[in-house]
């Protein structure tokens, strides 16, 4: 019986050994706007708000990126003071 109760222990002991060594990855707020940036940066290519169109999809993006506050107050009241010109 001791040599099945040994060999649950080390199985245990080495499963448990192999969960916990993965390597820890940064999901800091930073680092997720980051991630936000940059999919919303390549998704509005060509996008330069010369047509109604084309300033929609660009107002589109950045109320929602205003409105999760990954854009900063300032970057949004930015975009509000020059959509009104």
């Amino acid at each position: 019986m001791k040599p099945i109760r040994l060999a649950l222990i080390v199985a245990s002991a080495l499963s448990a050994a192999g969960c916990i060594s993965t390597q820890q990855v940064n999901a800091s707020k930073d680092r997720l706007n980051q991630a936000a940036r940059a999919v919303v940066g390549t998704s509005l290519i060509g996008a330069r708000g010369a047509t109604p169109a084309d300033q929609d999809k660009i107002d589109e993006t950045v109320a929602g990126l205003c409105g999760s506050r990954t854009f900063t107050k300032a970057e949004c009241a930015a975009h509000d003071a020059s959509a009104s010109r």
